[in-house]
């Protein structure tokens, strides 16, 4: 990648409508798409480690990590080898109280973890939907359902702002770190509560902010694809859910995510933050790691 052109999209502004935020205006937002794909497609081959940043060197073994971000040993060892990259930053499956026979939506389904979760959640006579846009990660993930003999499990490749899936057709939607990395947010919760029945609900993980970022890292391309500087604020965020026309929302965790992750950040970025007198204090507990429930109304 070429280090001159890292910049992600200017933030969103507090004066803008909420049906904007999210989608902040950039030279080439198809750049950031394409960006984010190439990275994925690398974890997905395993030339890139997915467990940490993209910049910073995994101590922990994904296992370690996945735990730590609430994921049971006894769901993880009962998985499919490679299908915990070590790319989320909640454990939201357990969350959605599945029952057997329901279909579920698991967008940005990566490798297939929490697709596989629900799988044996929702059993047999139960459907889960994986939705991805990296091909190299959709392969990975129809191997790996395969090999572990999940016949009610599918993944399609396409974008979480045109979801291949039907109108009203879903009981359930999850997620995991994914949705901060789309720039139009509306369109994806749009999404969901266009695929989800009515009394549907959701439960998704994933990194909004609580203030602003400083401009080093607000358009850092590394920090975009690394779930930071693609977030949304947090009551920006959530007005888009609502927009969309989703109610009830529950917060189940709400978490610092830099402290939780052992986030580090590239050493070019590091100096320009040094140079720009932006300490790592002047960042606590704005970029925040949350679980969400929400339901479409019906009955």
């Amino acid at each position: 990648m070429d280090k001159k052109k890292r910049r992600a999209p200017a933030r969103a502004s507090r004066a803008r409508s909420a049906g904007s935020v999210g989608a902040s205006p950039a030279p080439d937002l198809s750049r950031i798409v394409d960006e984010v794909r190439e990275r994925y497609g690398r974890i997905a081959e395993g030339r890139e480690s997915g467990c940490c940043p993209p910049t910073s060197a995994c101590g922990d073994p994904v296992g370690a990590v996945a735990v730590t971000i609430g994921y049971k040993d006894r769901d993880l060892e009962v998985l499919p080898a490679g299908a915990n990259l070590g790319l989320g930053c909640g454990a939201p499956v357990d969350l959605l109280d599945l029952r057997p026979g329901e279909t579920v939506v698991d967008l940005g389904s990566g490798a297939g973890i929490d697709a596989f979760l629900a799988a044996r959640r929702v059993g047999p006579t139960g459907r889960v939907i994986g939705v991805d846009m990296t091909p190299a990660m959709l392969e990975r993930a129809r191997a790996n359902a395969a090999e572990a003999g999940f016949t009610q499990v599918e993944f399609r490749q396409g974008r979480l702002e045109a979801l291949p899936v039907d109108d009203a057709s879903v009981d359930a939607v999850t997620s995991n770190c994914v949705i901060n990395l789309v720039p139009d947010k509306s369109a994806v919760f749009r999404e969901i509560a266009r695929v989800l029945r009515p009394g549907g609900r959701l439960v998704i993980s994933d990194i909004i902010l609580d203030g602003p970022l400083p401009e080093a890292i607000a358009t850092d391309l590394l920090t975009y694809v690394g779930c930071i500087s693609g977030a949304a604020q947090r009551r920006d965020y959530f007005s888009l859910v609502e927009s969309a026309g989703l109610t009830g929302i529950h917060l189940y965790k709400d978490v610092d995510f830099l402290a939780a992750s052992g986030y580090t950040f590239s050493a070019e970025l590091q100096e320009r933050l040094d140079r720009e007198g932006v300490r790592r204090a002047d960042l606590e507990g704005k970029v925040r790691s949350v679980t969400f429930r929400a339901v479409r109304p019906g009955q």
